[in-house]
């Protein structure tokens, strides 16, 4: 069977059955509590974070909600997080620093909520406040895509010692329907924007940009949920087993050098 064009990966990707973050919770850990609010401004819906167990260890769970119904997408503003929900993120991430737990996150969101009370309350602060504070953890940090990775409201939990994705996920500047807007000024070429793009799994993984590719099921993860959840904990505990054995210093220091060189050996193609 042929390999599924980026703008089927997209629409997979996108799929309302894809496993989310609340599945992957209840599959993969075990004594799941939730921490709300960023003891700043209040809670946000669109970021689920807390403490588990991963095959008995103790690790911080934080990942992008958009909810299946529709009560459940206006509840979590259909994963876009606010600032509210970043700064709920770094305040778990700084509690893992301080207990000595891995730090793993679940990406799937459009991007950040561009909606003005966001950006009265500090959104850019808040993703920028991100980026700088999880270059520095000390804590072994996994990051994974599991259906859209757009924007700095991606990034702003993907400053990761790894960075995988799923076979089927995507992971871009913006939307493919924002970027046909601006460079085109038509969002209907959505489809081209995709190919143009390169935000695919084997693309990122070949420029680089991500650490590994979780294989799914022929059609996507939503089709045998089982064997993707199985896939995932197989990547998972294989990455956390080789970080846990560097010091915190070399985990720091290798995921500041892991990001700045990103695009150093990228050429321009030539017109």
């Amino acid at each position: 069977m042929s390999e599924p064009t980026p703008a089927r990966r997209l629409a997979i990707a996108r799929h309302p059955q894809r496993p989310n973050i609340t599945d992957y919770v209840q599959t993969l850990f075990t004594d799941f509590f939730e921490q709300r609010g960023d003891r700043l401004c209040g809670e946000d819906g669109a970021i689920l974070g807390g403490v588990a167990l991963y095959h008995g260890r103790p690790v911080t769970v934080i990942g992008t909600r958009k909810g299946r119904t529709a009560e459940e997408n206006l509840r979590c503003n259909f994963g876009m997080p606010s600032p509210e929900g970043y700064r709920k993120a770094l305040r778990l991430m700084r509690q893992a620093e301080k207990f000595r737990r891995p730090v793993i996150t679940l990406i799937d969101t459009s991007g950040a909520y561009p909606g003005l009370t966001a950006e009265a309350h500090g959104q850019g602060e808040a993703i920028a406040r991100n980026l700088y504070e999880m270059s520095r953890l000390t804590v072994p940090v996994i990051s994974i895509v599991t259906g859209e990775g757009n924007s700095g409201g991606a990034l702003a939990l993907g400053v990761a010692n790894r960075v995988l994705m799923l076979e089927n996920a995507v992971y871009a500047i913006l939307s493919p329907e924002g970027f046909a807007s601006i460079l085109w000024k038509d969002a209907q070429r959505c489809e081209e924007a995709c190919g143009v793009m390169k935000l695919t799994a084997p693309e990122l993984l070949a420029f680089g940009v991500i650490d590994g590719v979780i294989p799914e099921p022929e059609g996507g993860a939503h089709l045998a949920p089982r064997t993707a959840m199985r896939e995932v904990d197989h990547a998972l505990s294989r990455q956390l087993a080789e970080l846990s054995r560097e010091s915190g210093a070399a985990l720091a220091e290798a995921r500041y050098r892991k990001f700045r060189k990103m695009g150093a050996n990228v050429q321009e193609e030539e017109p």
